[in-house]
């Protein structure tokens, strides 16, 4: 059945799995949720345009251009495997509890020197993304990049069956989506699916040399490639941090980047490993890195008035929080202020890791530290020289009572506290 579907599939113009964005000659798949059946939109996707839509509820399989199957989100996968293994190309497959979607970025602007080039876009990097991006991947593209998220066990194995990445890296494992995997050896076992997928395979991994969890992962491979240390495959420094990372890379080139924080030196030197492992010219490579721009709030340096507002509110975790606030602490500036929102998925160790980030703040000097969601205090409850708010609008009347001047203000906070709109609230005289 699969192969029959791929035939269609080749001669659409695509997969959707949304009825408002159908295109005309797209196959529609008529996926399920918590809160949607999309069953019940299948004949709206065919007056919309769709070629064929893709069902697994009978009542639902009313016209010809209906395929009915057992489990659409299984067949939207296997369609997707069947693709991959069409495309006789490098599959880098991403993964990790900080870095990995500003890494894949890095990456693809750096091999896209060379090759035509293909990644995961925003963050369908789940069991549906991934498979939406492969399908997305046409016959003349000679490198794909997949980004690989994960909640809980297994997912990283799920996302390796449908990609089948010959080479892989992970860019740190760390306490992120603990509730989900049960603490921070879940985390372990989950991320490290990748290793034992590419160990299986015969694949290619990318090691951090300097990150020992990782270290000590890599004696289960042969032959592993090492960065950025003296002696590894690919070497290079973190020359300044402050508040833009310029790392000198191992051609000596200094390179200056638009990306903040020390911890962003890591994914530039995966990006320019990768670059020497696919034979980019290391020019070509360096230049790539210093037009890097982020977007989507994650490290955007924004000015507002004699004010540097860092903004990093695109998601949080007790190593990505900790990391900023230190990374702020490091940077050169008269008024440091901090704005930290609650961090999400913590499970059993919510109250303890924010409780950490209190201390941490608290030992570090700011002029200002501001506190806000309900999660947060737990970390206000061991600084009480900080601020606190329990919502966003409480904080959001607070930032607009006041004036900002010559002040450095690092806004971090999980996906779901939605802090940009903190940003926007700052003002000077």
């Amino acid at each position: 059945m699969i192969r029959d579907l791929y035939k269609r599939f080749v001669s659409s113009t695509g997969i959707s799995t949304d009825t408002r964005k159908i295109e005309p000659g797209n196959i529609f798949f008529a996926l399920k949720g918590p809160n949607f059946n999309a069953n019940e939109f299948a004949q709206k996707a065919l007056s919309e345009g769709a070629a064929l839509s893709v069902v697994d509820e009978k009542e639902f399989a009313v016209s010809p251009n209906t395929l009915l199957v057992k489990n659409v989100l299984q067949t939207l996968q296997d369609l997707a495997n069947h693709h991959r293994q069409q495309l006789k190309i490098p599959v880098i497959g991403i993964t990790g509890s900080n870095g990995k979607t500003t890494t894949k970025e890095l990456i693809k602007i750096v091999l896209s020197e060379k090759y035509k080039c293909q990644a995961t876009e925003g963050n369908l990097n789940n069991h549906i993304g991934v498979p939406l991006t492969i399908l997305s991947l046409k016959q003349d593209i000679e490198i794909a990049i997949i980004e690989m998220g994960a909640n809980k066990i297994g997912d990283i194995n799920e996302l390796c069956l449908i990609a089948e990445p010959t080479h892989g890296i992970i860019t740190n494992i760390g306490k992120a989506h603990t509730e989900g995997f049960g603490g921070f050896e879940g985390v372990l076992r989950g991320k490290s699916e990748l290793y034992h997928w590419l160990i299986q395979n015969k694949g290619t991994v990318f090691i951090n040399s300097e990150d020992h969890i990782l270290m000590n992962m890599s004696k289960r491979f042969e032959n592993p490639i090492l960065y950025p240390g003296h002696g590894d495959y690919y070497h290079c420094s973190l020359s300044e941090a402050n508040p833009w990372v310029i790392v000198e890379d191992e051609g000596k080139t200094i390179i200056k980047t638009h990306l903040i924080g020390r911890y962003n030196y890591q994914n530039i030197a995966a990006a320019l490993c990768f670059g020497k492992f696919f034979d980019v010219d290391p020019e070509k490579a360096a230049s790539a890195v210093s037009q890097y721009i982020p977007t989507n709030n994650r490290s955007q340096i924004l000015s507002i008035g004699t004010n540097t507002i860092i903004l990093d509110a695109y998601n949080a975790n007790p190593d990505s929080m900790s990391a900023a606030i230190e990374n702020l602490s490091g940077m050169v500036g008269k008024n440091k202020i901090l704005i930290l929102g609650d961090m999400f998925e913590l499970g059993d160790l919510t109250e303890e890791e924010h409780r950490k980030i209190g201390e941490l703040t608290a030992r570090t000097v700011f002029k200002k530290v501001i506190f806000c969601g309900e999660r947060m205090r737990s970390a206000y409850e061991v600084n009480k020289n900080a601020r606190y708010f329990k919502t966003r609008t409480e904080l959001e009347n607070y930032i607009e009572s006041c004036i900002f001047e010559d002040s450095l203000i690092l806004i971090k906070g999980s996906r779901g506290m939605a802090l940009e709109v903190i940003a926007q609230k700052i003002r000077s005289s």
